[in-house]
């Protein structure tokens, strides 16, 4: 019988988080890019996948290996810091900033922005309320978010008896 002892032992391998390939992380970009773009839609994983280009349960490893968080996670940040701009700037109460942002909540996006931002929405405005910056008024805000998303649609076009809207 051999002597196993004086055998070399395998070196060890010391496991490395498990990135993504240099070719995959342009895909990974371009559905955090779709992210970042409609964070106030309903964002999902199989949606980030397909835009990745990737089985959603091999997008989700790579997207929280890549970037730290889960596609998920990363959206909601995304929504808190808009909302953060939000209540920093206009007149718009938490409640439409909420809607605004893309939660359908106010009591889970009241919870996270406290989880984020270490303060609930209402004492992060009422901060920014008294540091004296003019507030752009809600419905400033709100003309330039349907002029964004419809930019196709004029008023004159939604009075049309015809309009499917009408």
């Amino acid at each position: 019988m051999p002597d196993r002892s004086r055998r070399p032992k395998p070196p060890t391998v010391t496991p490395t988080p498990d990135r993504a390939p240099d070719d995959v992380l342009v895909h990974l970009r371009r559905a955090r890019d779709e992210a970042d773009r409609s964070y106030a839609d309903e964002v999902d994983l199989d949606r980030l996948a397909a835009v990745a280009g990737l089985s959603k349960f091999h997008f989700l490893r790579l997207f929280r290996s890549t970037y730290g968080v889960t596609p998920g996670e990363y959206v909601s940040q995304r929504r808190i810091e808009r909302a953060q701009d939000l209540l920093r700037a206009t007149g718009l109460s938490v409640t439409e900033v909420c809607h605004a942002v893309g939660f359908t909540s106010l009591g889970s996006f009241s919870s996270r922005f406290r989880t984020v931002v270490g303060e609930t929405p209402s004492q992060f405005q009422a901060r920014y309320a008294s540091a004296g910056a003019p507030h752009i008024p809600g419905c400033y805000v709100f003309m330039w978010g349907l002029a964004e998303r419809a930019p196709t649609t004029s008023a004159i076009e939604e009075k049309r008896p015809d309009h499917p809207g009408s």
